[in-house]
């Protein structure tokens, strides 16, 4: 069975920042720690700003949707870990 391909999309329901390649990986846990590295990505290299409301939103190659991750959770986490 072929690897998913899954696609990790940001929002914060009025600006899109598409993932037009996608990303292929073989579990849930794996696509949940990439679209962390997707919100770090993008809030790290991007102008300061309140990322309270992005989200990731991640989809399957089929345009199925299946996870949102909010950015602030990440931010959560990360502190958490630094700690």
């Amino acid at each position: 069975m072929p690897t998913p391909l899954y696609r990790f999309h940001c929002t914060d329901g009025h600006e899109f920042v598409a993932d037009l390649q996608g990303k292929r990986l073989p579990t849930w846990a794996l696509m949940r720690a990439h679209a962390e590295r997707v919100a770090l990505d993008l809030m790290l290299g991007a102008t300061p700003r309140d990322w309270s409301s992005w989200t990731v939103e991640i989809y399957e190659a089929s345009g199925r949707h299946v996870l949102s991750k909010p950015f602030a959770d990440v931010l959560v986490n990360r502190q958490a870990r630094q700690g």
